[in-house]
């Protein structure tokens, strides 16, 4: 098996966006596992990392090259509808839940590299309670800097060893991309994803905003009233990003420069 194909792919400002059904992702994810077919990637992709692709070309990089690139956040939404496409969400904290859920039966081992303070292993935990038969192959906390070589090969090392199927990465933006595109070629793993506040949101670390204000598109108010500090910055970059994303869309629809892929 070479590279997951999406079924249907639109392009928001200049950077692809999948929108098949979450079981299909699910069932790409599946036969990439059960044919061992390593090296796959899913990039969640939200306002915030497509304002700093823009400017850092690896990150750009790292979108484009995934497997699947799910969208994360309203601001995605919206600014897709601005260039006249219809996506929708699929963020890193669902997507871990169903492929707990999914991939219980299945066999499918997990591993988790990130966190802090003991939140991978609480939150493997807690997966493990609400998905009986999940498996979690093993974690590591790295440092929240770039890792030494003796690291580097201490993790590799540690994954190969796990015999995992999923490595899902929680260091937050740009980091954890960094991550999964350092280590991916040396792993042997069929899949890797960033999924950030994943960690925190099923460990119980950081309150997870209701299923209601996620489903009306106002998470990103609920996370700015939780953490303040931590959010403020990170919205002025998504919103700077999202208006322009917009100008460019309502732009390229008058010009007709419409880009679609599949159907």
């Amino acid at each position: 098996m070479g590279k997951a194909t999406p079924e249907k792919r639109v392009m928001v400002d200049g950077f692809p966006i999948d929108v098949d059904d979450h079981e299909d992702v699910l069932a790409a994810m599946d036969t990439a596992i059960r044919e061992r077919s390593t090296g796959h990637y899913i990039s969640i992709t939200n306002t915030e990392s497509i304002y700093h692709a823009r400017r850092i070309t690896s990150h750009g990089e790292y979108i484009r090259g995934a497997d699947f690139s799910l969208c994360d956040g309203v601001g995605v939404i919206i600014a897709a509808k601005a260039a006249g496409d219809d996506v929708t969400r699929y963020n890193g904290p669902i997507l871990q839940l169903d492929a707990s859920r999914y991939g219980a039966s299945r066999g499918w081992r997990h591993y988790y590299l990130g966190g802090a303070d003991g939140s991978a292993a609480e939150m493997g935990k807690r997966l493990q309670e609400q998905f009986p038969g999940m498996i979690v192959a093993g974690i590591y906390e790295p440092p929240f800097r770039p890792l030494t070589e003796e690291e580097r090969a201490e993790v590799i090392a540690d994954i190969k060893r796990s015999k995992a199927d999923i490595v899902w990465v929680g260091l937050g933006l740009i980091k954890q991309e960094a991550m999964v595109a350092d280590l991916i070629d040396d792993l042997e793993v069929p899949w890797m994803s960033g999924v950030g506040g994943a960690f925190d949101y099923h460990s119980g670390r950081i309150p997870w905003s209701p299923w209601i204000i996620r489903k009306t598109g106002m998470e990103w108010l609920f996370r700015l009233i939780v953490q303040p500090k931590a959010r403020a910055k990170r919205l002025y970059w998504s919103f700077a990003w999202m208006f322009g994303a917009m100008g460019r869309g309502f732009a390229r629809r008058l010009g007709g420069g419409k880009k679609r892929i599949g159907s």
